[in-house]
Formats: C-alpha cells, sequence, structure tokens
C-alpha cells in the first residue's frame, strides 16, 4: 500500500468514496458535489482542499480530504473533512495509514491544531481517535447554515432593510 498526494484525475474515485461515507453515515442523497466541483476546487490556482490516497495493487482505496483553516487562537490549523476507505478494504491499515498521513503534514507545516467532527455513535472512530491522543470534545457543537437557511437569512435581511428605508 502507498500512500500519496492525491491528482486530478483520482476525483472520480475519491467522489465514489464520499458517496460511500455519506451512506455510511446514514445520509446517502446527501452528497451534492460532482467530479467537475472536486476537479474545479481543489485543482484551481488557489485550491480550496488537498487530498492523500491510499492505493493498494494500483486501486485507490481510501482518502483523506483536508483544508487549512485559521484559528484567532491559535494560528494556521488542518481541518481534516473526511477519511474514507472502502467498506471491502478496511481493517488493511488504510485508515491509520491516511490519519497518519495527515498528521505527518500538519506537523511539517507546523500547524497549530487539527481538527475534524466525528457522529457520536461512531464509537470505534471515537475510541481510535482517543487512544491515537486526540481530545473529542463534549462541550462543543458543530453549528451549520444550509442554502434554505443562507437565502431565508438573506431575504430577512433584504425585507429588514426595505422596512427600514420604507418608514
Amino acid at each position: 500500500m502507498i500512500i500519496r498526494k492525491g491528482t486530478i484525475e483520482d476525483m472520480p474515485t475519491v467522489l465514489a468514496l464520499i458517496k460511500e461515507l455519506a451512506e455510511f453515515e446514514n445520509e446517502p442523497n446527501a452528497v451534492e458535489v460532482t467530479v467537475s466541483d472536486l476537479e474545479r476546487d481543489g485543482f484551481s490556482d488557489k485550491p480550496l482542499f488537498q487530498t492523500f490516497v491510499a492505493e493498494q495493487d494500483n486501486e485507490i482505496i481510501g482518502v483523506a480530504l483536508y483544508y487549512y483553516r485559521y484559528s484567532t487562537w491559535k494560528g494556521k490549523t488542518i481541518h481534516l473533512e473526511d477519511l474514507v476507505v472502502k467498506k471491502d478494504k478496511r481493517g488493511t491499515g488504510a485508515g491509520f495509514a491516511l490519519y497518519s498521513e495527515i498528521i505527518k503534514q500538519g506537523y511539517k507545516e507546523g500547524v497549530k491544531r487539527i481538527e475534524w467532527n466525528v457522529l457520536d455513535w461512531n464509537i470505534h472512530a471515537i475510541q481510535f481517535y482517543e487512544k491515537s491522543g486526540a481530545t473529542v470534545l463534549k462541550d462543543w457543537k458543530v453549528v451549520q447554515m444550509n442554502e434554505k437557511g443562507i437565502s431565508n437569512f438573506i431575504s430577512s435581511l433584504k425585507n429588514k432593510y426595505n422596512n427600514t428605508n420604507n418608514s
């Protein structure tokens, strides 16, 4: 098995792995991103993400997708968005190898923190992360606003602004 930087040619397989993760997380219809999106967003002049892939016998069996963030308290950080290994290749060490590569990348880049999310029911992953020295925060909640929420918020701002000007 080898771990290498992902290439633009890997994106169809990366998307298949993302869809496999969505199924594992009981959200099979949640993936909206396309191969074209991944190619554009990961391989433009200012890429939004990077990947490492695990390859065995010339087949990609896993991916770690990450990007850099900035913490006002810590400075440069890495956000590990997804770490996925094909279902039939779990237990081969690919997940640990990808996880290790992300941590080595963070060390090499001098980041102050590497962070990611894990579902509270994914006990095996939580135990793995804790055993590796990671801290699973119990007192923080993930907050998100989807496209509909964004649109509704903008509409409410426009209505508020229009009502203020009409008064």
